[in-house]
């Protein structure tokens, strides 16, 4: 949860700066790494689609992209995507 939470506070940090959510930001930074590059977020309410869309308006600064390539490299996170128990029932 640490190394995670430090991660979470580089995104927050950005956020902020733009004044939009960490979610949108995310966004915002894998639709910058080009065409191939497709991002599918889920949501379960339309406040959060009407989010998600709104990201492709928002325009990160070279540094933002910088910072945020930097520190999300792959396998940067800790900790597994799904509880261990959920595991073998999701075939991994």
């Amino acid at each position: 949860m640490e190394k995670n939470g430090v991660l979470l506070g580089i995104l927050e940090d950005v956020s902020s700066r733009h004044s939009v959510t960490p979610a949108q930001v995310a966004l915002a930074w894998l639709l910058a790494q080009g065409d191939d590059i497709v991002p599918i977020p889920g949501t379960k309410k339309t406040r959060y689609l009407e989010e998600n869309l709104a990201a492709v308006d928002l325009n990160l600064s070279d540094s933002d992209r910088q910072d945020l390539t930097a520190v999300f490299q792959p396998g940067v996170t800790a900790g597994t995507r799904y509880p261990e128990k959920q595991l073998p029932r999701l075939g991994i």
